[in-house]
Order: C-alpha cells, then sequence, then structure tokens
C-alpha cells in the first residue's frame, strides 16, 4: 500500500497518508464530484477506481502545499475529462441519469424528497450543457467552496480567467434553469 509522508513544524504532527484512509475518506466527495463534471453513471464505479489508481501512483508526489480535497479534486477533473471525451468519441451523449440518494429517510416527506430530486435534475441538467471548463470553475467555486486561487491552481490558469470562466458559467447557469423552468410551465407541469 502505497503511504506518503507529510512534513509538518513538529515531529509530533507529522502525518502519513494511504491509499486505503484516503478513499475511505474522501470517495463520496471524488464520486459527487465525477457525477457533476459529466461522468456518466454507468461510469462512475470505474472513474472512481481510475482516480484512485492515479492517487495511489502520485500519493509520494503530495506536498501538503494544497489541501487534499484540492488536489483530489484536480485528479477527479482530469479523470472526468477522459471519461467525457471516450463518450464524445464513441458519439454518445451525456445522460440525465441519477443514482437515488442511499440514505433517504422513508419517513421524509415525499413532496419534499420529489422538490428535492427536481433539484438535482435542474442542477444536473445545467451542468450537462456548460463547457467542460466552466463546468469545472463552477463546480469547484459554486459547489465545492474551493477558492479561486487554488482553482487557478488545480486547471493552471491565471486568477483572472477563473473569475471570467465563472462569470460566464453563472450566467448559462441561470439561462439554463430559466428555460428549464419556462418547458416546464409549457409542457403543462405547475
Amino acid at each position: 500500500m502505497t503511504q506518503a509522508w507529510l512534513p509538518s513544524r513538529s515531529a509530533e504532527s507529522d502525518i502519513t497518508l494511504d491509499v486505503a484512509q484516503l478513499h475511505d475518506e474522501y470517495a463520496e466527495f471524488v464520486w459527487r464530484n465525477l457525477q457533476r463534471l459529466g461522468v456518466r453513471p454507468s461510469e462512475l464505479e470505474d472513474a472512481l477506481q481510475d482516480v484512485f489508481m492515479v492517487v495511489h501512483r502520485r500519493l509520494d508526489s503530495f506536498d501538503g502545499s494544497s489541501k487534499l480535497s484540492t488536489w483530489l479534486f484536480g485528479i477527479s477533473l482530469r479523470v472526468a475529462s477522459s471519461y467525457r471525451k471516450r463518450a464524445f468519441l464513441k458519439h454518445e451523449q451525456g445522460n440525465l441519469e441519477f443514482y437515488e440518494t442511499m440514505d433517504e429517510n422513508p419517513m421524509s416527506d415525499p413532496e419534499e424528497q420529489a422538490q428535492r430530486r427536481e433539484a438535482e435534475r435542474q442542477l444536473q441538467e445545467s451542468l450537462e450543457s456548460m463547457v467542460l471548463e466552466r463546468r469545472a470553475v463552477f463546480v469547484m467555486f459554486e459547489l465545492e467552496g474551493l477558492p479561486t486561487s487554488a482553482i487557478a491552481d488545480i486547471l493552471g490558469i491565471p486568477q483572472g480567467t477563473v473569475h471570467s470562466r465563472l462569470h460566464k458559467a453563472r450566467l448559462e447557469f441561470t439561462e439554463s434553469i430559466a428555460r428549464q423552468d419556462t418547458t416546464r410551465k409549457v409542457g403543462g407541469v405547475p
């Protein structure tokens, strides 16, 4: 098992990481972001495994200069991009299937569940309509709360470009939601 040692200010707080620990702690985070970055549901398990294979190979190169979640998001972004390219080359379109959440409380209000599923569907459809560069910035900033400086580092672009892509992504997102609402109202659904 690959382990990485992270130096710290005091020898007592040195941290050793291994892939199994990272998987246990971050698998849900990686899964969620692979999905948000456009990996098809039928390929999510393979993509998740690919991310942690990269982590296994590159864990020794993690120097602690960024948060683990930031580093993992960067790997997830590259893996998701690879999967999206494969789907495009096969002339497949991304689909809007969702895995049902396993932790849904059976005692919760059905109307509330339906509203949440509809919001998730709208989010996914809006993300699907974005170009990957803007989608990645939108997901990192708006959904994962990463600062623009970290996003710039992950993507290897200037911070001004991050702001520009975020601005365009927000406009696209707002327009997509408005289109969906209009379509739903025209289709007869209140």
